[in-house]
This record gives C-alpha cells, structure tokens and sequence, in this order.
C-alpha cells in the first residue's frame, strides 16, 4: 500500500508529445507540442505556421531527401551553374524555333503540310541515325571522361541551335542545314544522358540516386518553364529585328558556355581515370603522397585533348602513351617476339603484359583479367613510362616498384577519398590468352 501511494505520488501531472516534421535527423523540425495533464485535457501549440510547412514541402521537391549529407559537398555548385546552362537554353531555344518554323513555311500561304511533314520527317530521322552511330563509336567512353564529354554535349547543342537559325538565310540549303543541326543535337542527346547517369552515381552518398535523379528532374522542368516564357518574351521583343536576335542568341550562347565550364569545373569526382591516375602516380613519385580528388579536379583537362594545348592547367601527359588493350596481332615483328619471350617466362601468374614501343607501353591484358588486374596494368605502364623518363631500365625498375609500393599506393588512394574498385577507360575488347608449349607437344 506504501508502494502505491510512493508511485501516485512520483506520477507526473503531464505529458508532453513533441510533433517534428523531416526527412533526415539532421533536417527535423518541431512543428507541435501537445500537452496532456492528469484531469484528461489536452492542449496544443503550433510551433510553425502554415507558410513554413508548405515552403518546407515545396522545397522537398526540389531537393534530395537528407539533404545535405546524402549528397556530395559538389552537388550545390554544379546543379546551380546547370540550372543556369538549362534556363540559357531554353531561351534560345525559342530564338531558334521561331526562326525554323519560319523557314520550314509556317504562315505562309505557299507553303504545303506535307512539304513542312517531310522536311521535319527528314530532320529528325538524321538525329535518330547520328545518335545510334555516335552510340557505337563513343559509347563505352562517355563514363569514363564525364566532364568532357558533359561539355562537349553541350557544345554541341549550341551548333545545333545556331544552325536552326542560320537555316532561314540560306533557302537552297535549309533542308541540310537542319539536318546538320538535328545531328550536333542527337550527340548531345546521347552524351548528355550518359555523363548525366555517371554523375548521379557520383552524387548520391546514401546509395539514393533515383531520388537524385528525380529531383533533378524536377529542376530541370522549374528552369524549362522559367526558359520558355522567357524566351517567348524575348522572341516577341525581337520578332522582325534580325540584328537584336543574333545578339540576344550570342550573349546567351556565351553565357551558356561559360555556365557549363564552371559547372564541370566545380566537380570533384572520385572514380580514377586514365589521366587523374597519372596526376596522382607523378604527385606520389614525387613527395609520396597522394592528391585528393578535389586537388585532382583543378589538374586535370575538361576539354578535348587537341584544345588543351594552350590551356593554362597544370595536367599530367603521361597517361597519353600508355594504349590499354592492344591487339596482339597489330604489334611489328619484333615487338611480337619480344612479347612472345616475356609471355613464356610469366605464363602462369601474369594476367597482363607490358610491351614497349619507342616511347609507348602497350598493354596486353589477358582474357581472364579483372577490373582490378586492368587498373594494376594501368599503373604499372605508368610507372614504367615515368621511370623511362628518368633514365632507368623500364622493364625490372618498374617491377620492383610495383612489388614494393603498389599496395601502399592503393591503400594511400583509399584513405584520401578515391574509389579503387576500377579504371575508367575505354571497353578493352582486344584480349590474349598465352600458353607455354613444352618439347613433348604438351600445352600448360
């Protein structure tokens, strides 16, 4: 009985349930308070009003959930410069339609539906043809130069829109002309959505690149209404001033490349490639330490190689002569039976092997090699490259390195941020398999 009344009398006279709104712990806020006392009354208080919760729920469209943490610290920067490129676009995109439908005949009363029919048949169907070719012959390199080729799409889709608008000054030729320009567009189709998937996988942090992906879309479609009516505008404001409409569409072409360069710019990505593995072996020769991907970002090149000459960027060229996945057959003579002595001496352990030519380390990879015997013959070659430039013997300098601080390397990647699971490059699609005949007719 004591019991009883020593627990009524530490009994609390209130309850008190907190109500907090969000999709991650970090993000929560508290939207309520509801307090119930010991006589069965209930009260509560609002800790937000109307117009927070709705901006809160707005915003969660646009956002990834989590948001920040489950995304990388890139992320802002990048989608802020894309969804400048984006808004850029679609203006223009108005300029260029308006000048097309104008060629094609639309509001004229000598023009026929299907001559207009057929020459936007004829135009689409040579972007559908280009962006399956373009497919076949770039495909498997999209993922791995991401940044370039995010550029290079978007370069291409300003030649496309310029052609739409050259078209109507050249009437002989309009039915060419757009279709040069549905060809740069179907390129910038196909790269555009491929280097766009790599850079969702590179974004998400908490394995939650489809929300990425689908806030992205969400973006994209803000920036495409905003675009449209004010691209409508300006194409009201400049209807039948020639001079006005090539300069509204040169100002916003520039700004749309200098929009896309600082967004490529800002991305730190943490995949190895070709050349941010050779930036990262040359800084590790050199103080043995390695670069994060974000020191890396400000090295390498975004634009093609042949452009990069007169670039002011401190890149690394070595990755240059080291070819991935040579074909056996296409070596000389000598480089065959050079190959042939070093594949009958490494038969039974080598999953690649390195043959060098002049100032080029081919690659041979074997047919049962994996992604990261690939990624250890990439940097081998380099190694054996990098000690060719200091004079030393290639071939036995380079093994011994490889024996002694490979796997210190590749610990060292690790622990600043790198993913080491694979190289990106090119398919390897030419592969060998070597055998050692013995004087009795077997094979081993």
């Amino acid at each position: 009985m004591e019991r009883d009344q020593n627990e009524n009398s530490t009994s609390p006279q209130a309850t008190v349930i907190e109500e907090w709104n969000g999709t991650s712990s970090t993000k929560l806020t508290k939207t309520a308070t509801i307090t119930a006392t010991s006589s069965s009354s209930i009260s509560i208080k609002r800790s937000s009003n109307a117009f927070t919760h709705i901006s809160q729920r707005i915003l969660q469209a646009f956002v990834p959930e989590g948001f920040p943490s489950s995304v990388t610290p890139d992320y802002v920067p990048f989608q802020v410069w894309d969804s400048l490129q984006g808004l850029s676009t679609y203006v223009r995109m108005m300029l260029s339609t308006q000048a097309l439908l104008s060629a094609i005949g639309v509001g004229e009363k000598s023009a026929t539906v299907i001559g207009a029919t057929f020459q936007w048949f004829l135009r689409d169907l040579t972007g559908m043809v280009g962006g399956v070719l373009f497919t076949c012959y770039q495909g498997s390199n999209l993922d791995s130069n991401a940044k370039m080729w995010r550029l290079v799409a978007d370069l291409m889709n300003d030649l496309g829109m310029l052609m739409d608008l050259v078209s109507p000054l050249f009437p002989s030729a309009f039915v060419f002309i757009v279709c040069l320009g549905s060809l740069s567009r179907s390129f910038t189709g196909v790269a555009s959505g491929a280097t766009r998937a790599a850079l969702t996988q590179h974004f998400a942090l908490q394995n939650n690149a489809a929300d990425i992906a689908a806030k992205e879309g969400s973006q994209e479609t803000l920036a495409t209404m905003f675009g449209m009516a004010l691209g409508m505008l300006l194409a009201h404001i400049t209807s039948g001033h020639s001079f006005a409409i090539w300069i509204s569409f040169l100002s916003l072409t520039i700004f749309h490349m200098y929009a896309n360069y600082m967004a490529v710019c800002s991305l730190s990505l943490n995949t190895l490639n070709c050349e941010r593995c050779s930036i990262v072996l040359s800084q590790f020769f050199k103080t043995g330490q390695v670069l994060s991907p974000k020191q890396v970002s400000s090295m390498e090149h975004v634009l093609p190689s042949r452009l990069t000459s007169w670039t002011s960027k401190s890149g690394d060229s070595l990755y240059k002569r080291v070819h991935l996945g040579v074909r056996v057959s296409s070596l000389d003579s000598l480089a065959m039976v050079n190959l042939l002595q070093s594949a009958g001496s490494n038969h039974k352990k080598a999953m690649y092997l390195l043959q060098q030519e002049r100032d080029i380390i081919n690659i041979i990879t074997h047919k049962d090699s994996t992604a990261a015997d690939i990624l250890q013959s990439f940097i081998h070659a380099l190694v054996m490259a990098k000690l060719g430039d200091q004079g030393g013997s290639m071939s036995l300098e380079s093994q011994s390195w490889m024996d002694k601080h490979y796997e210190v390397f590749l610990l060292k990647l690790q622990s600043s941020g790198w993913k080491t699971e694979r190289l990106l490059s090119s398919s390897v699609v030419w592969k060998a398999n070597w055998l050692a005949e013995y004087s009795d007719g077997k094979l081993d």
